[in-house]
């Protein structure tokens, strides 16, 4: 009788399988190829390709701080976009570091993702319309301001030489006495 060994139970090709197990295992919620994740300054921004729209929805993306541990904890983002990609985006994140969940429209999880964010959130402040100046309009047109260039500073001292010279001209000719 013939003994043979079945060729997954050698060392190199059993460790391939369980890496492959393990990989399926975790599904579409592992990180990778699913979700990309940047921030930029306390804007974070997730990029997606995986979700499909269901009933013109794409899906939702959480933003979760180290202390939530779940999807709906975090602050929640409507996915935006077209077939070739989705987007979301948080302003005004503080400095810290998140997890990013993507979840498709069709309850599929499209990744997960850790990200650090060091900018800092900038208030910026918010003019109105109605507002007045502090020190009323700055003179012209409501206070607006050109840039000529060089062929207007050309004409424009053309125009002030010739109008010294015509002055000049016509104060030396009265200072000559009128002779008959």
């Amino acid at each position: 009788m013939r003994h043979t060994q079945p060729l997954l139970r050698s060392g190199p090709v059993a460790a391939a399988a369980a890496a492959l197990a393990a990989g399926l295992a975790a599904g579409p919620a592992a990180a990778g190829p699913g979700i990309s994740v940047r921030a930029s300054g306390s804007t974070v921004t997730v990029t997606t390709s995986t979700c499909t729209q269901v009933n013109g929805s794409w899906g939702t993306a959480s933003l979760l701080t180290s202390s939530q541990t779940n999807f709906t904890q975090g602050r929640q983002v409507a996915l935006t976009g077209t077939r070739t990609s989705q987007t979301a985006a948080w302003q005004s994140v503080s400095p810290g570091t998140y997890t990013v969940i993507v979840v498709c429209s069709n309850n599929i999880t499209a990744g997960t993702q850790s990200i650090a964010v060091s900018g800092a959130v900038r208030n910026t402040p918010t003019i109105s319309a109605t507002s007045a100046p502090p020190r009323g309009v700055a003179g012209g047109l409501g206070g607006g301001t050109k840039d000529y260039g060089p062929v207007t500073f050309a004409v424009g001292g053309a125009l002030v030489g010739a109008a010294l010279i015509a002055t000049g001209w016509v104060l030396r000719r009265r200072s000559k006495p009128y002779r008959l």
